[in-house]
């Protein structure tokens, strides 16, 4: 297949879930097309491998003027991995997380919230952060907010989260809200016990055996809140406790699948599209990029499952760990070993 039929083919298969007109529709094949081949979103090499005629240069100006002039609507683009993944019957969990980097002395700090699905997260709405640092409530409400304006409550199995997405007001949101959570919470954060008591969370668990874990008796009072707690021993004198607003036989297998955004990140930067490569600074055109990747991305995967299916692609050996609690921890560190 020439590229130009590459380019009518993908455009084709495109305009069934984006209304986009045929010349941003061309575009838009030719960069997926392009990043695909180069592996990279640095502009000056992806106007290297742009399909057509055009000189180098041409296609260097081209990219600059779709992300300085085209607005990209994120509802469009979570429609669209939300149709091409195969999750339409099933329960989501969501993971919320940022990446960040610096550009000279430039923050690039996004939250984003993504689906997990078989070992990687998709990207579905972000926010560029214009700080360095964590997020706040604010921010965090006001992503779920665009998630509910587009799919209902009931599609979340849970949302899971690190130890930067704490706090009363979050907390009492996810649960006005109805959105069942698993959040890990800091070693010293303070739970009350069964008299009302306020301790640091790791007492609780100070007597458990490494990788033994402990479903706390009723919910208690932390953050102002009432939750469930499961915590965990690690190596080291460390421990992973997890609020949960249910379920908490199920909080930290669950809990264990929040390693998967960690995974998409690195797939969009180092170990894969090479994102830290942008010279783009602009906070919109930054997101017209991540709009870009999520689209490459969730295409690269489907692809390479439609591949699989054919013919078996051969797999390294990998940990394989069950669903108990028990074995969350050793899911998580199978997944920060492992090489995606």
């Amino acid at each position: 297949m020439t590229s130009i039929q590459a380019v009518k083919a993908l455009k084709g298969v495109l305009r069934e879930h984006l209304d986009w007109n045929g010349a941003r529709l061309t575009f838009l094949a030719q960069f997926l097309l392009a990043l695909f081949k180069v592996k990279t979103v640095n502009l000056a090499q992806l106007a290297t491998a742009l399909s057509g005629r055009a000189k180098v240069d041409s296609n260097y100006k081209r990219l600059q003027r779709f992300f300085r002039g085209f607005a990209v609507d994120q509802a469009v683009i979570a429609r669209l991995v939300t149709r091409l993944l195969p999750i339409r019957d099933e329960k989501w969990y969501l993971t919320i997380d940022r990446t960040n980097w610096k550009v000279g002395r430039l923050n690039i700090n996004i939250l984003l919230l993504g689906i997990a699905y078989k070992g990687i997260a998709f990207p579905l709405l972000w926010t560029l952060l214009r700080k360095a640092g964590n997020s706040n409530t604010a921010e965090r409400i006001e992503l779920m907010e665009r998630f509910l304006a587009l799919f209902p409550a009931e599609k979340v199995a849970a949302l899971l989260a690190d130890r930067e997405f704490v706090g009363q007001e979050w907390f009492d949101y996810l649960t006005g809200r109805r959105i069942r959570f698993r959040i890990r919470v800091k070693d010293n954060t303070r739970i009350a016990n069964l008299n009302g008591i306020p301790l640091n969370a790791w007492r609780y668990f100070g007597d458990l055996a490494v990788l033994e874990y402990r479903i706390l008796p009723r919910p208690r009072r932390v953050w102002g809140c009432s939750l469930s707690v499961v915590g965990m021993r690690l190596e080291g004198n460390e421990f992973l406790i997890v609020l949960t607003s249910d379920s908490p036989e199920c909080a930290l297998a669950d809990y264990a699948r929040r390693w998967e955004i960690e995974t998409l990140f690195g797939c969009l930067k180092t170990r894969g599209f090479r994102f830290e490569d942008t010279h783009l600074t602009d906070p919109d055109r930054i997101s017209k990029m991540v709009a870009l990747l999520a689209i490459a991305f969730v295409w690269a995967n489907q692809t390479g499952e439609w591949l699989h299916q054919q013919r078996p692609i051969p797999l390294k050996k990998r940990c394989s760990v069950d669903s108990s609690p028990s074995s969350a921890m050793a899911l998580t560190t199978c997944a920060m070993s492992s090489s995606i």
